[in-house]
């Protein structure tokens, strides 16, 4: 008897923002309309507007675009749950989010509630806003050079890997000035491109320390939950199955390295062979498809993708 297939569902990180996302699931669905509904509730102004309608350098702003994708995401995620009977939406073995994405996965697998996620998500944006305002900093992607080489141009130029996101793509991270030698460093040494990419600070360094020490006071007064579908998570590329070890690794992503990669490398080797992406855009379908080509992947991104179905 053949084996059930496996799915993971993935949620994205921050860069996937765009200004009307998710006004036509809030116009379609009322199962997606509640969590509009919760978020502009648990954040005190209308963040569904934001959405909706921008203006665009609003919803960019590392403080409103993380809460605005968490939202968007689980909408998604909420509304094709709603019509699951007809869109045949297979249960997941795995969740995994993209950096932010992960805040999504946390709510997917029932740690969090969605009003205390998208309020965590939040202050998260908030904190690593303000540790990138302390020492200014950015983040670039690097096309074409192997993770070693760009080891070498990190320490070289003071200087982390961000992201190893799939092969030949990968994200470094650093103070500004630093950030523009490692990028003309990994050109000399064989990069096809190194494009700065549009955050506000050196996410997934230590120069976000701040932030860590912010959340870990957040983080300290609220109840999780064990996960009901295994977390792999961003940093070791394995899932996390208790409450205490999410919390750890929610503080350890900020200041390391996300290992997409290598998770979904993990989630293939376990015998997933369907990734569904839920959320805006298809980032990490792009990603996946590079990483594994023998894979299924499936996006859920918008009322019509969800009225189509996923079988």
């Amino acid at each position: 008897m053949a084996e059930p297939m496996k799915v993971a569902y993935v949620f994205p990180g921050q860069g996937s923002q765009w200004v009307g996302m998710g006004r036509d699931l809030y116009h379609d669905f009322d199962s997606a309309r509640a969590v509009f509904e919760q978020a502009d509730e648990a954040l005190g102004f209308p963040m569904s507007r934001l959405c909706f309608e921008g203006p665009e350098d609003e919803l960019r702003q590392t403080i409103n675009a993380q809460p605005a994708l968490v939202t968007v995401s689980f909408a998604c995620l909420e509304a094709t749950r709603s019509v699951s009977a007809s869109s045949g939406l297979p249960p997941a073995s795995f969740v995994a989010g993209h950096s932010l994405g992960e805040y999504t996965a946390l709510a997917a697998a029932g740690v969090l509630d969605f009003a205390t996620t998208v309020y965590l998500a939040r202050e998260r944006g908030r904190l690593m806003h303000e540790a990138g305002q302390m020492i200014p900093g950015g983040m670039a992607a690097i096309i074409g050079l192997d993770e070693t080489l760009l080891a070498e141009v990190c320490e070289q130029t003071g200087t982390r890997i961000a992201n190893i996101n799939s092969p030949g793509q990968i994200v470094i991270s650093g103070a500004k000035d630093n950030l523009t030698q490692a990028m003309d460093l990994a050109k000399s040494k064989g990069a096809y491109r190194a494009i700065p990419l549009p955050v506000s600070g050196a996410f997934h360094t230590p120069l976000m320390q701040p932030a860590v020490d912010g959340m870990a006071e957040i983080i300290g007064g609220i109840s999780f939950h064990q996960p009901v579908i295994p977390i792999v998570a961003n940093t070791t590329a394995q899932p996390s199955t208790t409450a205490e070890s999410i919390k750890e690794e929610l503080l350890g992503q900020l200041c390391n390295c996300v290992q997409w990669q290598r998770s979904v490398e993990y989630m293939v080797s376990d015998g997933v062979s369907t990734f569904i992406e839920i959320g805006p855009g298809k980032v990490l379908a792009g990603l996946i498809k590079r990483i594994d080509k023998n894979v299924k992947i499936l996006n859920i991104g918008d009322a019509d993708a969800i009225k189509r179905g996923v079988g």
